[in-house]
């Protein structure tokens, strides 16, 4: 290599490096702020921002609390009759302080997509550590992990069931809070890095040809130990069911509803899919999965003869979109239809749009990214999606 290529790989290096250095120093900043925020005003930064709308509803749902008020940092859990009276005494909220849901705000939302921004530039610069290869053979190869993120939430469901049966529960606070959404994203985060980064160590080493293959196995038996878990359970308890119809039924409709699309973009938009080829398919029924779950799960699971605890939209895009076409259409046809079928129609035609935008140019110029995208894309459907599958499979 001459001396000009030389300097200019060292100029890249450098140029990568600050990056990096650059993005360590803003989540650091970040961190340090909050942290120094809670310290100095902890009824404004913490309570009433970091408490109420991230630490609190992932408290109340690890300990399955309709609600959980802030009484000056002491987390009284509270009833569900108790959490409607709060609503009508602005007193009595005053009093207790800030009170918290199990499920998700727009605040929490748009805090969470910012952490997920921000996390996804660092697995950029990770991935540029690997120097990987082959990545359309990496998003097949994380395809188990995104199954098994949904199951290892349903793992804590089953605990919820145990504690609601009057039984010990298996993982108790605050481990099983690494189960509950959203902290379950950080925790199988660490978990597929881990594998990943054992998976390019046995290929490196000369242990495996590929590290798509172990990479693969890993997210596949993690997958098989959660869903055996969960079975043992059905078979030995008496609070945990088995329900085979709705895996049946959310498998089948989510296949038909995505080969359907897949088939109709194929027939009369062709360049749609040209970009991601069959990861579209994959991406379509991923999302697609999520939006039948969601439809037995709200309006159809009695008709199935399955009952369990109460499943509500936790999303407020769900939840308006349920809101909408109740307020829309009349009880005579919503009796028949439910209102929860529109989420499917807008899960499928989102994925549309994103395998639309991921085309052959964006591919080509940055395949990293692209593909990085598009596994966070997949698992931010088929993650929840086979959580309310499994969930309602087992009746918990």
């Amino acid at each position: 290599m001459t001396t000009d290529g030389r300097t200019a790989t060292r100029g890249a290096r450098t140029a990568v490096d600050g990056d990096e250095r650059a993005w360590a120093a803003l989540v650091a900043s970040a961190v340090a702020l909050l942290g120094i925020g809670s310290a100095l005003f902890p009824r404004r930064v913490y309570a009433n921002f970091i408490w109420q709308y991230f630490w609190g509803p992932v408290y109340a749902d690890s300990e399955g609390a309709n609600c959980v008020a802030w009484a000056n940092g002491d987390q009284r859990l509270l009833g569900s009759s108790e959490c409607a009276s709060l609503r009508n005494d602005p007193q009595r909220l005053s009093e207790l302080g800030p009170v918290a849901e199990p499920g998700y705000t727009v605040v929490s939302e748009v805090g969470y997509v910012v952490i997920l921004l921000v996390m996804l530039v660092g697995v950029i610069f990770l991935l540029r550590r690997l120097d990987l290869s082959r990545y359309r053979s990496l998003f097949y190869a994380l395809f188990p992990f995104m199954l098994f993120g949904g199951a290892l939430r349903v793992v804590e469901d089953g605990n919820v069931a145990a504690m609601r049966a009057g039984v010990d529960q298996p993982i108790s606070y605050p481990l099983n809070t690494l189960l509950i959404s959203p902290l379950i994203y950080f925790t199988m985060f660490f978990i597929a890095l881990g594998a990943l980064v054992g998976a390019v160590w046995l290929e490196r080493s000369g242990h495996v040809d590929r590290y798509e293959y172990p990479l693969a196995g890993i997210g596949t038996a993690a997958l098989v130990a959660c869903v055996g878990y969960l079975s043992v359970l059905a078979a030995t308890t008496d609070y945990v069911y088995f329900y085979p119809s709705i895996p049946a039924v959310v498998l089948l409709g989510a296949s038909g509803a995505a080969a359907a699309t897949w088939l109709a973009v194929e027939r009369y938009a062709p360049e749609i899919n040209r970009g991601t080829g069959l990861i579209g398919l994959v991406i379509l029924w991923g999302h697609a999965i999520d939006g039948v779950a969601n439809v037995v799960g709200l309006d159809w699971a009695a008709e199935l003869d399955v009952h369990y605890g109460d499943l509500g939209p936790k999303h407020p895009v769900n939840a308006g979109i349920v809101d909408i076409t109740d307020a829309v259409l009349p009880a005579s046809i919503t009796h028949y239809t439910g209102t929860a079928w529109p989420f499917l129609l807008v899960k499928l035609a989102a994925a549309v749009l994103v395998v639309w935008i991921f085309d052959d140019q964006i591919f080509e110029e940055s395949p990293r990214y692209t593909i990085l995208l598009l596994i966070t894309v997949l698992a931010v459907g088929l993650g929840p999606g086979t959580r309310d599958m499994l969930r309602a499979t087992f009746g918990i």
